[in-house]
This record gives C-alpha cells, sequence and structure tokens, in this order.
C-alpha cells in the first residue's frame, strides 16, 4: 500500500530519520522530567497506559507491564506513595485489587505528554513541509494498519 507519493521507501526513510533523529531528544528530556519528579521509565508507562483505562487489576497490569506480579505491585506500590494512583477493591469480589490514576496522575501524565507534544511540533516547524507532510501520511498509514 503506497501513501500516495511517487516514493514511498524514500519517505519511510524520511520517516525513520525524523525518529532516530528526535527520538534521542524526545528521551533525553523525558528522563529529564522523570527524574524532576521523581520515577522511573516504567512507572510512567504504567501511569500513561492506566490514564487511559479505568482501573485494572494487578494482574491485568503485570501482563502489560511484561513483569511479574511482585513487580507490578512494587510499581504500584511507589506510585500510590507519591499520590499518582490508588487502590481499591472490587465491589464483586472483595479480594480483588482494583488499581486505577488519581487526578494527581493525570495531570502528570498530562503535562509530560503536552511537554512532548510541544517538542514534537517545534521538530516538525524544522522540517520541510514535504517532509512533515510526508512523515504525517506515512504515520497514518502505519497506525490505520496498526489499528487493524
Amino acid at each position: 500500500m503506497t501513501n500516495g507519493t511517487k516514493n514511498p521507501a524514500k519517505d519511510h526513510a524520511k520517516l525513520a530519520d525524523f525518529i532516530l533523529f528526535s527520538q534521542r531528544e524526545f528521551l533525553l528530556n523525558l528522563s529529564r522530567e522523570l527524574n524532576r519528579d521523581n520515577i522511573s521509565f516504567a512507572q510512567f508507562f504504567l501511569l500513561g497506559y492506566l490514564a487511559t483505562s479505568k482501573e485494572l487489576t494487578m494482574t491485568d497490569i503485570a501482563r502489560k507491564m511484561g513483569h511479574s506480579t511482585a513487580a507490578a505491585t512494587g510499581l504500584v506500590d511507589r506510585l500510590e506513595k507519591l499520590g499518582y494512583m490508588e487502590r481499591t477493591h472490587a465491589v464483586d469480589d472483595r479480594r480483588k485489587v482494583l488499581v486505577r490514576i488519581t487526578s494527581l496522575g493525570i495531570e502528570l501524565v498530562s503535562r509530560l505528554r503536552d511537554e512532548l507534544q510541544s517538542q514534537i511540533a517545534a521538530a516538525m516547524s524544522e522540517t520541510a513541509s514535504e517532509d512533515a507532510a510526508s512523515f504525517m501520511t506515512s504515520y497514518r498509514t502505519l497506525s490505520t494498519e496498526m489499528a487493524r
């Protein structure tokens, strides 16, 4: 499937160059922000996932993170102490522990996402308009294919 340009392979190469070039910058900035908030990448990724989910069990969290339940519990413990998430019990089964993000956690994820969005906008503004358009077309194509 082509993306409507004359040379999709060239567009994909430009997209790869953009990602490799910008990835380092984005990750360094994210790392500085996470250090400031005293959380790890794994903890941030868990917060980001919980920001889009209503609530998850510890087993669900362990599965999503690719960790053991014990390791997932450690992540949740730390984030709960920082006020970014909370545990509750399921109404239908008090033995089942559910984890959800707090408003403080949502604020953190939103702030860091907004910062990343600003960095992307700055990088895109420094990119030639045809390259930026090619990037967005390639991204939309990949996004559509991944959603299937």
